[in-house]
């Protein structure tokens, strides 16, 4: 009888030992995740980003690139419209690349440091490890946390909610959520490998160009110089449109937008022929802002990007770079003027 208890005590104590050691404290989580932070040396990962627009949703693929200590390729890929972009960064700068616009700009920018990053798993790491009110849970095969983000106009996106597989602590999903905790924002993570390794010239920002333009789909010469006026969804209280010019220019189609009010501004659209990439880079001033569907750049008076074959710039002297980076991400439909 007393072999039969010990027997049993034994057993109970290895079902105990067992259960506490597949479930680790928020401590436990947090203090290997920065033991990872500073052991990440490079990885490869390819990923599935869902952008809820409204009614409708886009969805990217994702290919991340990261060598330690600062170089970065973050390839976007909208698979049914043929649009992509790369965000690179090597020692020469950060780059945003358009290939189907033959773009690329140089930024004097320290992205990704400066604001959350949600398909970055680093950027991940610090989100959690910054946010000391985050809440932790425990499911079969995740480690939840929900923390704050770290957006440049975080009232908009403020709470991410992370899981991290148990195994091996790799990035399984991200959501990025309004105030309303609605997912404005979903990262599926698809295939994670640490400690890749790349080839010389994987970071530089030629060699890129042309393999991006090599994978574009074949265009009709000289390119299609029409396309559709987009008009903000956001409206700002007191501010109306009472303008829209459109003005032919040497390759292509300019509309200018002219709302006026207590938050004045100019909205400009401009369609042009593809030309011949130039070696050198446009130096941008300006930040790195991701507006969703596409990247842009954000000065204090003026914000500009790309989307869809089109240029866009929002001018003003009166608007906010909070402001500007809302109506820059309203600009996706043709809403009613």
């Amino acid at each position: 009888m007393k072999k039969k208890l010990v027997l049993l005590m034994t057993g109970l104590m290895v079902i105990f030992l067992l259960a506490a050691c597949g479930s680790k404290s928020q401590d436990d989580v947090v203090k290997e995740l920065n033991g990872k932070l500073g052991d990440l040396s490079s990885y490869k990962v390819n990923a599935k980003m869902t952008l809820k627009m409204g009614t409708d949703s886009q969805v990217y693929n994702v290919e991340i690139w990261h060598k330690d200590p600062t170089f970065y390729r973050v390839n976007l890929k909208n698979a049914e419209k043929d649009q992509s972009q790369m965000i690179l960064r090597n020692n020469q700068g950060v780059f945003v690349l358009t290939p189907a616009l033959n773009k690329s700009f140089r930024f004097q920018s320290d992205w990704p440091q400066n604001s959350s990053q949600a398909y970055l798993y680093e950027s991940l790491i610090k989100d959690i490890v910054a946010d000391k009110e985050a809440k932790f849970s425990s499911t079969k095969d995740f480690y939840v946390f929900e923390t704050k983000t770290r957006y440049q106009n975080n009232s908009m996106l403020p709470i991410q909610e992370i899981k991290l597989n148990k195994g091996d602590l790799s990035p399984a999903v991200v959501k990025v959520m309004d105030p309303d905790r609605n997912a404005l924002v979903t990262v599926e993570f698809l295939k994670v490998k640490f400690n890749a390794s790349f080839d010389k010239d994987d970071f530089d920002m030629k060699k890129n160009m042309t393999r991006a333009q090599l994978n574009l789909p074949a265009m009709a010469e000289g390119g299609d110089k029409s396309f559709s006026v987009k008009y903000p969804t956001l409206e700002l209280k007191g501010t109306k449109l009472i303008g829209e010019k459109e003005v032919a220019i040497e390759d292509g189609k300019r509309v200018v937008l002219t709302y006026d009010g207590k938050k004045s501004y100019t909205l400009v659209q401009e369609k042009v022929t593809a030309k011949v990439a130039s070696t050198t880079p446009t130096n941008v001033e300006g930040d790195i802002v991701d507006l969703g569907l596409t990247i842009g750049a954000v000065s204090d008076h003026s914000i500009s990007w790309s989307h869809g074959g089109v240029d866009y710039m929002i001018a003003s002297k009166n608007l906010t770079k909070d402001e500007m980076i809302e109506i820059a991400k309203s600009v996706q439909g043709d809403a009613v003027k």
